[in-house]
């Protein structure tokens, strides 16, 4: 995942077909959803939760239109009550675990914060990942690259990026390779399809951060 995209040099995995597209890809561009005792549907990010899952693109678009097409009972074969607000919980969930992968390969010793150990760690070849807040100082940003064969993340905005390391707000990361970092990677792809549209991230309530 350069600037963009999905991750690179990733084996395909086991695949599952979208109820929205039609298309059948690596379900870790996929979010799987199960249906609940009382019959609703629920995101199921970690893939645990028992019977037989329901599985949509990780695209906002995707996602939208399966919630109006009424495509989740389609899928699961019997009426199922979908939360309207079904987006943005796969969005806030979503957003929860890519901060908490962060957080944990922090305590772990691989991710630092900060402009100059940020730097610091890039000049070494030391980071895998990039990660700057997508609300931070695009001036600011632009001094930094993504590391070579490496990855980017310009999606979080700086609150998020900020409980990550403990801090108020983080506009500059770095994540080493190893541990989670595949992890981070990939969830924050799937973060990228529910927030990124043309090149615009667009927050909670359709905002867009320039």
């Amino acid at each position: 995942m350069g600037r963009g995209g999905q991750p690179k040099d990733r084996q395909d995995g086991p695949e599952r077909k979208c109820i929205a597209t039609g298309e059948v890809q690596p379900k870790y561009g996929l979010i799987r959803f199960a249906v609940g005792p009382e019959n609703q549907i629920f995101p199921d990010l970690m893939e645990k939760l028992p019977g037989r899952g329901v599985w949509v693109a990780a695209d906002r678009s995707a996602l939208e239109l399966a919630v109006k097409k009424g495509l989740f009972s389609r899928a699961a074969k019997q009426a199922v009550t979908v939360p309207e607000d079904l987006v943005q919980q796969v969005e806030e969930q979503l957003a929860r675990r890519v901060v908490d992968l962060i957080s944990l390969a922090r305590k772990g010793g691989r991710a630092v914060s900060g402009y100059e150990k940020v730097k610091t760690s890039l000049d070494k070849e030391e980071a895998l990942i990039l990660i700057q807040a997508s609300d931070g100082s695009e001036r600011g940003k632009s001094k930094l690259s993504t590391p070579h064969r490496g990855y980017y993340i310009g999606w979080l905005t700086a609150d998020e990026l900020g409980r990550a390391f403990g801090r108020q707000t983080t506009i500059h990361a770095t994540l080493g390779a190893g541990g989670l970092a595949q992890r981070v990677v990939e969830d924050a792809a799937r973060l990228k399809g529910l927030r990124v549209l043309d090149g615009d991230a667009v927050h909670r309530k359709g905002k867009k951060t320039r």
